[in-house]
């Protein structure tokens, strides 16, 4: 018989890992090709993976709520034959010492290279189109070995006699948590060290100081252990050693939650940002959209308008509507488009999601309303794809929808700015000298300050909150 193991696909944005929700297929069942086998996870949305192979389940590399890495087996599949079986370990291992890693190619390991030469039959590791072997896909990973010299003899040795991991994530995920990867004791093939090694050490209580270490309270490896004690999370049930309430949860961020918290965290870690704003009279905008709906049966969302504004402001303002990227020398690279691809935050059962309006400035505002309500029903039922949720250039987040006034939201990473709107609520407003009854709306604009001063970001605020009040004379010069 033939057994052929299909890997997680690359699903695309540099995305290395997905969340298994659940398997649509059990060991001993008949696949079809193209067939979906699993769902997950990842980038905010649900993913269904199609099986590349025909022929009878044999192994489901994974239980449903375990993360899944790419490039990993994800199902072995018996498709008949007298083939010799080509599937990999069950734990599909390929080890790398740190070393290795450094070095990215460096020295090819013994057994590696009669490695690289064999070929898939299977996809190729692509979500569509299934059109690549291993062997170009392990080229795209790994350079080619250079001639070694005999200065060369030491770091080999030392590549060697590294720890030994299944990956980088592994090691990353371990330096992270502040863990020592050499005191983690590996349950893979010749020690090798898993992600399950990694989670399982970093879940054991911390250990007690010795009597003679207790007495040295001054000693640093007395306060690294106490507070390594300190910060351990308690089982729900029991009190926290911080707070001293009873715990009524605990649990590592995983899937969406875990994505925006690390969405957000890198967002204010690296961009500098500032925020202006300000209260516009929308009363028109209201009573055009009114009359825009009488004449034609249905209008524009008020948010679609105000989107058309903001897209004709982003022209007229391009450094709102670009990144800053980090080189590798830290020099830092600025990138303006021609274009825009407009993001929209988007609330839904699995948390917040940012779909994207691609080619936004080639859209009037009818057609940019509906682009809203098709993306926003496709991210609420999780079928949204990777590039729906990302590749945006500039975000609109309308928090007026909970009831509030403003928000310095912030920046969806590596966005330059992010526009925010407020509800609309009828206040007393001046108008030509006389108080008035008028619909009122606050505009925020969180702004990276890398790209550009205050005046620019204030300058792009005025113009849309102009267009606001005075929509006909606006609309006329789009």
């Amino acid at each position: 018989m033939t057994v052929k193991t299909f890997l997680l696909p690359d699903l695309g944005e540099g995305l290395t890992e997905a969340e298994l929700v659940r398997w649509m297929v059990a060991a001993g069942d008949i696949v079809a090709v193209d067939q979906p086998i699993a769902e997950v996870e990842t980038a905010k949305s649900l993913v269904e993976i199609p099986c590349p192979y025909e022929g009878v389940v044999s192994t489901l590399h994974g239980e449903a709520g375990q993360m899944m890495l790419v490039d990993e087996p994800f199902i072995s599949v018996n498709t008949g034959g007298e083939e010799a079986a080509a599937a990999p370990e069950s734990n599909g291992e390929r080890a790398q010492s740190y070393r290795e890693e450094e070095l990215a190619g460096t020295q090819v390991p013994a057994g590696h290279a009669a490695q690289d030469s064999e070929e898939d039959e299977g996809s190729g590791n692509v979500l569509i189109g299934y059109g690549t072997g291993s062997a170009q896909r392990k080229t795209s990973r790994r350079r080619k070995p250079r001639v070694m010299g005999a200065g060369d003899s030491v770091a080999v040795q030392e590549a060697r006699e590294a720890v030994r991991v299944i990956n980088p994530l592994v090691r990353k995920l371990a330096r992270e948590n502040s863990l020592d990867i050499s005191s983690v004791k590996g349950s893979g093939p010749q020690g090798l060290i898993l992600r399950s090694d990694v989670e399982a050490a970093l879940a054991r209580p911390v250990q007690e100081p010795s009597a003679s270490a207790s007495l040295a309270l001054g000693s640093p490896q007395a306060s690294t252990a106490t507070a390594a004690k300190t910060g351990q999370a308690a089982a729900v049930g029991d009190k926290d050693s911080r707070t001293g309430l009873p715990v009524a949860s605990s649990e590592l961020l995983a899937g969406v939650r875990k994505t925006i918290a690390n969405a957000m965290s890198t967002s204010r870690r690296e961009i500098p940002e500032a925020t202006v704003w300000v209260d516009v009279d929308v009363t028109k905008l209201l009573k055009l959209r009114s009359k825009i709906k009488e004449a034609e049966g249905q209008a524009p969302s008020v948010m679609a308008l105000i989107s058309r504004f903001a897209v004709a402001g982003l022209q007229r303002f391009p450094e709102l509507n670009s990144r800053i990227e980090v080189e590798s020398d830290g020099s830092l690279r600025h990138t303006l488009f021609e274009g825009v691809n407009l993001g929209f935050a988007a609330q839904t059962e699995r948390g917040l999601v940012v779909p994207n309006v691609r080619g936004a400035h080639k859209l009037n505002a009818q057609e940019l309303s509906a682009e809203f309500a098709r993306l926003a029903s496709v991210a609420r039922d999780g079928k949204a794809g990777v590039a729906d949720l990302s590749g945006s250039t500039f975000t609109i987040n309308n928090y007026g929808v909970f009831n509030v006034d403003g928000s310095a939201a912030i920046i969806n990473y590596p966005e330059a700015a992010i526009l925010g709107l407020g509800r609309i609520i009828d206040k007393p407003w001046v108008v030509n000298g006389r108080l008035k009854v008028r619909s009122i709306c606050e505009l925020t604009l969180s702004f990276d300050h890398r790209v550009c001063d205050g005046g620019t970001a204030a300058g792009f605020l005025r113009y849309v909150a102009d267009a606001m009040t005075d929509p006909k004379r606006a609309l006329a010069t789009l």
